[in-house]
């Protein structure tokens, strides 16, 4: 939990910044970084990440780089406009948070350098040519590899052991929710469980969800990584305390603000990886040159103050695995 509070304080002033540095698009004679982020600058704290790597590369923001944000305060349908806007200012790169930002920066522009911190199967969506050698203007790193729903699934099984039904949220909005869809439904028949999701367009969706999925008397659930799931992680974790469901999610800020256990990818890491993508094209690379990479880290985190409130027994052998444990 001091990690958490150290993000939270590094960003503090960066984010009071940020309305400001985004109304400001006068021409500049340094170096112009564009961020699209589906989520909200108080939800967005693993970008302290790219601050900080951006910084030891020797690049201070305002002294000889600026940076231009958009946010899409979960709302992803947003994202083709705001992508259009930042074309507008011409930025010497943009980098995207999610897949949907991905591709509506690439149709936005097909010449302007796109560093994706976090994609779902790009060659899938007609991003790349190939991992090895993207071949246009975009690259970065993936968000998830193909068996990460399966794995969320096995640690709910772990927790409700004979678990036979699960249910997961989906957002249509998102360009991702069509692969994570197919990975669930194979991760699920794999292992025999079966599957009830429930669609959520927007926040005020979310109190309905949770009531079919009790309907359905599902066991265990799922929330995959989501930009607007993320920024009403607060409001998810509180529903399913009151359900009463055990609920395994995608990002660890779940884990951190209340949800019982989170097994992905380390959002900071990706964004401090996605900074050295930007220093290379700076330095004159070019995207369609620079692999994508996988994701490097994944991060189990186990909220035992929610497990306890769930009424529920964290196994030795899963607490044994965790990277962290919240009490």
């Amino acid at each position: 939990m001091i990690r958490r509070r150290e993000f939270i304080t590094l960003l503090g002033g960066a984010a009071a910044a940020w309305p400001l540095t985004a109304r400001a698009q006068a021409p500049t004679r340094h170096p112009l970084v564009a961020i699209l982020v589906g989520g909200t600058p108080a939800s967005a704290t693993w970008l302290s990440g790219f601050r900080e790597r951006m910084n030891a590369l020797g690049y201070v923001e305002g002294r000889n780089y600026d940076v231009v944000y958009r946010f899409g305060e979960g709302d992803l349908t947003r994202m083709p406009g705001l992508a259009e806007e930042l074309v507008q200012v011409k930025p010497n790169v943009i980098v995207t948070a999610n897949t949907s930002a991905a591709i509506a920066a690439q149709n936005a522009t097909s010449t302007i350098p796109i560093i994706s911190a976090a994609m779902t199967d790009p060659m899938d969506f007609g991003l790349v040519a190939s991992h090895a050698r993207p071949g246009g203007n975009l690259t970065g790193i993936l968000s998830a590899l193909d068996t990460l729903f399966g794995k969320q699934l096995e640690l709910g099984t772990e927790l409700v052991p004979g678990a036979k039904k699960a249910g997961m949220l989906v957002n249509p909005g998102s360009a991702a929710s069509t692969i994570l869809r197919r990975g669930a439904k194979a991760a699920a028949e794999a292992l025999k469980i079966a599957l009830v999701d429930a669609e959520i367009r927007s926040p005020s969706e979310i109190d309905l969800s949770f009531e079919i999925l009790t309907r359905e008397a599902v066991q265990i659930m799922v929330v995959p990584p989501d930009p607007m799931f993320l920024n009403e992680r607060r409001r998810i974790a509180a529903h399913a305390q009151r359900f009463k469901l055990p609920v395994v999610y995608g990002f660890r800020e779940h884990a951190d603000d209340g949800g019982l256990v989170s097994y992905g990818i380390d959002l900071r890491e990706n964004w401090i990886r996605a900074a050295t993508f930007v220093d290379k094209l700076l330095r004159g690379a070019k995207p369609a040159d620079l692999p994508v990479e996988l994701p490097s880290k994944f991060q189990l985190v186990i909220n035992l103050k929610t497990a306890t409130a769930l009424g529920l027994e964290i196994p030795p052998t899963l607490l044994a695995r965790a990277d962290e444990v919240i009490e």
